[in-house]
């Protein structure tokens, strides 16, 4: 499963949907039943092409682009329940 966390600098919004995700990511990582997960963090500030790519216009943002269909979730993070459910990892 690659991820991909858009941010726009390293604000406290983003820290905190950076370390939710982390946290996240440690914990599926070692379940048996669980995808491999690559996690990107992309400033958008400093990758103004890849926001505009990827038509980015709040962040945080979490883009799932693999597997296929792309998910898209924003905020902070810290729902895990729902992140896990948007990201078709927990059944809702």
């Amino acid at each position: 499963m690659l991820l991909r966390l858009y941010i726009a600098g390293f604000t406290p919004g983003a820290r905190r949907a950076i370390e939710n995700m982390e946290a996240i990511v440690a914990d599926l990582s070692g379940a048996p039943d669980q995808p491999k997960i690559d996690l990107e963090v992309i400033d958008v500030l400093e990758n103004p092409q890849l926001a505009e790519d990827e038509r980015i216009l709040a962040t945080p943002l979490l883009i799932r682009r693999l597997p296929v269909p792309i998910r898209r979730l924003v905020g902070d993070l810290s729902d895990r329940e729902r992140v896990l459910i948007g990201l078709d990892l927990r059944d809702g």
